[in-house]
């Protein structure tokens, strides 16, 4: 027991130190400002390693842990706050569910920092971003790691200020510090969701636990997914609240995950440093809310409902975010909303609320976080070279500057399409057969999953050809520079290259060693709240599925490569076609979705703003203002009685006495 609570504690301990120590003594350590910070992290990632050979170990002796829903480890730090006179405790969980996302964000981290000593090098300001990320992590860390929801709380808000801090981190760019408000307002309100969410829960459950409290081997608490609640017939009751609670979970994770309409967020975080935005859309702040729903899985499942509104709100900001992507010129904005596109797919998948689902939902999870984290920090490699300029209009051909870039974002880039055999093929592939099983079971919930599948398959053509689109106009074509670009090359620097050769290497063999095999799909079916769900049905034409899906992918690149491998008029008539019909306008003004969210929602709070202000200066200012005027004309009339005449304050006495005896007669 004692190695599951020194790597449980230290993979988020060890970030936190980092980041302290970077805090303190980073300006003294000049170029290895970043030392403390990723020698954390590398110890991160191997406890992280670690945690997952231990349990697959402890699973392989204990069949499936110690009970047949699943296994998990709870340390018990000790306690925090008592809510009506019961201690809220510090407690820490590990199941294969945590240990997935701990190994991903701790690895994914690790190699940003790694690539950021090398494309901030000659940045100031590195102390201070090199603490961030190191917070960032143990934020993240801790989020996965608590294992009750009042902590999951307090770590939401951690991550979401460290975004704030990291989007920001070039303060002095009004820009950036825009995006950066705009990012904290936005996700602020999303959480204010799971704030209600935490009332509700306590007064439904009567703990934020997620597991049994034990007393000499004896459950004298259930938890919210403890193993005695999630053994019996009907854990949960009162639908009706279970489903409230998990709408507002649902508000909640579309703020962190950026699903429409709370999406706006997430393009004009693009003002951070590239290796904030890889950390940001691979493994940290936006993975949250899949998270959430992940874990709280057996909620959905009761509710039923529920589940259906969280895959149609992904299946909405897929579709709406692949097709701004289509227009858009700002490069890491194509990014920013395929990432969008991508976590669509992911809330589809959880939002079946089966063991099938969350699993495919999760291993996509996975494989996005190494091919998005290598397409953002190609991307970094580009904006490098041509002198941070992010208008695709402006360059092109650079596959002879940047050889090993092109190889690397076209890897990266595959693999978003989904093409076999990289990572996405084997991560998209399992959730389009999920939602297929799902819809063929007929009925009004049918026609709405089965509406879900065809947008989720009609996105892999649009998904393969936008990034296609961005690859063939970065790397091909005649060469192009705008004159802002450097004269150096960056990838001679190893820093800004051996990450993207590692992620490039995860893009192209993590699916193939772990679905295949079923690996990932029975260590993650082991976690004690999706052990307890229902499978989906087995989906007997999947080998259809999976052919139709790589033709489909394939016919999205063959298209873009026909229409900017060279100049041709086809591509002029279908931009004029478009535009005549709107589309292309739609399309490239983001669907006018920040108009509108100004038009509803901010425009009237800075109205009410207004007004506010107007009768705070013109009614209580003055009024508070009148009243010491009062108080001076008052005393000025008081004056006038002190005149220093003897004469006259004899008579005020006399007057004063008369009046007291006819008041008193």
């Amino acid at each position: 027991m004692s190695e599951w609570i020194s790597l449980v504690i230290l993979i988020p301990a060890l970030p936190l130190v980092g980041s302290i120590v970077t805090a303190l003594v980073g300006r003294r350590l000049g170029e290895r400002v970043g030392l403390p910070v990723i020698v954390a992290l590398v110890g991160s990632s191997c406890a992280s390693i670690a945690l997952v050979v231990e349990m697959v170990r402890a699973m392989a002796t204990e069949s499936a842990g110690e009970s047949s829903l699943g296994f998990e480890r709870i340390l018990t730090v000790g306690s925090w706050i008592a809510v009506d006179a019961r201690p809220i405790g510090v407690a820490l969980r590990a199941d294969p569910l945590t240990a997935v996302m701990l190994t991903v964000v701790s690895l994914v981290s690790l190699l940003v920092a790694i690539y950021s000593t090398g494309y901030l090098r000659d940045d100031p300001g590195r102390p201070r971003y090199f603490a961030f990320i190191g917070l960032f992590a143990f934020s993240m860390t801790m989020l996965v790691s608590v294992s009750n929801f009042l902590l999951l709380y307090l770590f939401w808000e951690w991550v979401g200020l460290c975004s704030y801090l990291l989007i920001g981190y070039w303060y002095q760019k009004p820009s950036a510090a825009a995006a950066a408000k705009k990012a904290f307002l936005t996700t602020r309100l999303g959480d204010l969701g799971l704030l209600i969410g935490l009332f509700l829960i306590w007064m439904q459950f009567g703990t934020f636990d997620f597991h049994d409290t034990l007393v000499e081997g004896k459950v004298v608490a259930q938890g919210i997914f403890g193993l005695s609640r999630l053994s019996a017939a009907a854990p949960y009751a009162g639908t009706w609240m279970v489903t409230t609670i998990c709408l507002l979970m649902t508000w909640a994770a579309m703020g962190k995950s950026a699903q429409f309409p709370l999406h706006v967020w997430l393009p004009d975080a693009m003002e951070g440093p590239s290796p904030v935005s890889a950390l940001i859309h691979a493994a940290t702040m936006v993975t949250a809310g899949v998270y959430l729903i992940a874990r709280s899985a057996p909620l959905f499942a009761a509710s039923g409902s529920a589940g259906l509104v969280v895959a149609v709100i992904g299946a909405i900001s897929a579709t709406g975010a692949a097709l701004v992507a289509l227009t858009q010129t700002d490069m890491k904005r194509v990014l920013a909303y395929s990432t969008i596109s991508q976590l669509g797919y992911m809330f589809m998948a959880v939002g079946l609320a089966s063991s099938t689902g969350v699993a495919s939902g999760m291993f996509h999870l996975v494989t996005h976080a190494f091919f998005k984290a290598l397409l953002f920090l190609a991307a970094g490699n580009v904006l490098v070279a041509t002198g941070h300029v992010l208008d695709l209009r402006r360059f092109g051909g650079l596959r002879h500057r940047l050889p090993a870039t092109c190889v690397m974002f076209g890897i990266g880039a595959l693999g978003l399409a989904g093409l076999f055999p990289l990572a996405g093929f084997w991560s998209k592939e399992p959730i389009l057969m999920a939602l297929s099983a799902r819809a063929s079971q007929g009925g009004p919930e049918g026609a709405v999953w089965l509406v879900c599948y065809l947008l989720a398959f009609l996105m892999t053509f649009v998904t393969a050809f936008y990034i296609a689109r961005v690859y063939f106009v970065t790397f091909f074509g005649p060469y192009r520079m705008p004159d802002e670009s450097k004269a150096t090359k960056p990838e001679s620097c190893r820093a800004m290259t051996v990450p993207l050769g590692v992620l490039a290497s995860a893009t192209v063999l993590i699916g193939v060693a772990l679905k295949p095999t079923g690996w990932f799909d029975r260590f993650l079916a082991q976690t004690p709240t999706l052990a307890c769900l229902a499978p989906e049905e087995p989906f007997h034409a999947g080998l259809m599925v999976e052919l139709v899906g790589t033709a489909v992918v394939l016919a999205g690149i063959l298209l873009a490569a026909f229409l900017y491998l060279r100049p041709n008029r086809l591509l002029d008539v279908l931009s004029q076609m478009m535009r005549r019909l709107g589309l292309y306008q739609l399309s490239q003004g983001k669907f006018f979705v920040d108009e509108l969210f100004y038009a509803l929602v901010v425009g009237p709070l800075l109205r009410v703003a207004a007004w506010s202000g107007w009768f705070d200066d013109r009614v209580v200012d003055r009024s508070a203002d009148e009243v010491g005027r009062a108080a001076g004309r008052l005393g000025g009339l008081l004056r006038l009685t002190q005149n220093g005449v003897v004469s006259f304050y004899a008579l005020a006495m006399m007057v004063g006495l008369v009046a007291l005896l006819m008041v008193i007669w």
